[in-house]
């Protein structure tokens, strides 16, 4: 083979190597062009999407909140914003930051204390801030002051201002401390003055004697109770006592008019005969730790001041009147007054820090005086409930009553208003007078 034919070879050689790799890169162009403007579309949409993002969170107020994961109340404060950012996503923004992680946000936010809370507006302007703990009502009230009303759907509204029927019952078969029926065996009678004071058992006469504001030297002498076994009256200081105890662990009492009578009774009941002496230390040995009155533990809240001393609220309302009373910080353990569920309050600087569950609410029971201004019902008439239907369902059972819903955080700031002078005399009866 001359060497003429053999460049010829390889000039075609190296043409048919270039010919297959031109059209391999065409195969590898057609492909991966359409892959390229997927991507860049996927990379648009994604931006876009991220961009509406931004925009519509833009055009919210924001709450920004900077603390840190280990301060106490920055702790007290996670619970609060979460409830805010679930409940009122797409209305408000709510944002959190741990300056102890990222402490460069505390120098750029110029913060001193946490946790702080910073107000913007929808076009990121700062309306307020606050340092130190601060309730969901207070943040919501902060709001409303710069015209951003969220609270005001929160809480249902509900009330009843007249008894679904007239309370027809006569005059003297209604307990002046309680409005329960009067059981003729129990009844227990003060005379006054003015008249006769009817009261449905001895439990609530020591409710009412631990509420006067009166000398009570020899007041005792007043009162007569009535005989357990026969009916008749006799006086209280020459009674004797059948203390017991019902399946639900609550004191009862029954008053005898001699030994022989109550020893036959505790023989069939199984309790314990005591005089009247015993009878004032037992029902005295537990007061509310708002209004001073007597209480049973098994009707009233429990409240822990300051994580260690333990008290009595002899209602609900009372029960966050030890915040006002003591000016300290309460933890309140209560029970739905329809299906005796666990309702808890922590309060913070005289605001409700938590509440569990948060959709727990307040009946303010109240009734109308003649002169048509509207005055509380009462301890017997006030309670909590874990959410706003059981209130309506107890408020059904009870045809008499008369009041209405409120938020517990609305409860506790209607206490922490009062002065000193109103607190001291909260609950307190200034004349012992018939209704």
């Amino acid at each position: 083979m001359n060497k003429a034919v053999k460049i010829v070879i390889v000039i075609a050689l190296v043409a048919v190597v270039g010919i297959i790799f031109a059209l391999k890169q065409r195969d590898k162009t057609s492909v991966s062009e359409p892959a390229a403007a997927a991507n860049s579309a996927a990379v648009t949409e994604s931006e876009q999407k991220g961009a509406e993002n931004a925009e519509a969170k833009k055009n919210l107020p924001r709450l920004l909140d900077l603390g840190a994961g280990k301060c106490i109340p920055c702790k007290m404060m996670a619970p609060i914003l979460e409830e805010l950012k679930k409940e009122y996503q797409g209305r408000l923004e709510v944002v959190f930051i741990d300056v102890w992680e990222n402490p460069n946000e505390a120098k750029k936010y110029k913060i001193n204390l946490i946790p702080t809370q910073i107000f913007y507006d929808a076009s990121g302007k700062e309306l307020f801030r606050h340092e130190g703990f601060f309730s969901k009502e207070d943040i919501l009230g902060k709001w409303k002051e710069f015209g951003f009303d969220f609270f005001a759907a929160k809480t249902p509204e509900f009330n009843r201002l007249e008894p679904v029927v007239p309370d027809t019952r006569p005059k003297e078969q209604i307990c002046y401390m309680c409005d329960g029926d009067v059981n003729p065996k129990t009844l227990a009678v003060v005379k006054t003055d003015k008249g006769d004071v009817r009261l449905c058992g001895l439990h609530c006469y020591f409710i009412m004697y631990s509420c006067l504001t009166e000398d009570k030297t020899d007041f005792e002498k007043k009162v007569s109770v009535t005989d357990f076994a026969s009916g008749n009256p006799v006086q209280l200081t020459e009674a004797v006592f059948l203390s017991g105890m019902d399946q639900s662990g609550r004191p009862t009492i029954q008053a005898y008019a001699d030994m022989t009578a109550a020893e036959q009774a505790r023989q069939a009941t199984d309790g314990s005969i005591i005089g009247l002496e015993a009878l004032n230390q037992n029902e005295l040995s537990h007061r509310c730790g708002f209004c001073d009155r007597a209480c049973y533990p098994q009707d009233s809240a429990e409240v822990i001041i300051d994580d260690s001393v333990h008290t009595w609220g002899c209602c609900s309302h009372c029960a966050l009147g030890v915040a006002a009373r003591t000016g300290k910080d309460i933890e309140i353990h209560e029970k739905d007054r329809l299906t005796g569920e666990p309702i808890i309050v922590k309060t913070l600087n005289g605001s409700i820090a938590s509440l569990e569950p948060s959709t727990s609410v307040a009946w303010l029971g109240q009734k109308q005086k003649p002169d048509g201004t509207w005055v509380s019902a009462g301890c017997f008439h006030q309670g909590f409930f874990a959410n706003a239907d059981n209130l309506k369902k107890w408020v059904e059972q009870n045809p008499y009553e008369t009041g209405r819903l409120i938020s517990i955080s609305q409860a506790l700031a209607d206490k922490m208003k009062l002065s000193t002078e109103q607190i001291q005399k909260a609950c307190k009866i200034g004349e012992c007078s018939p209704k």
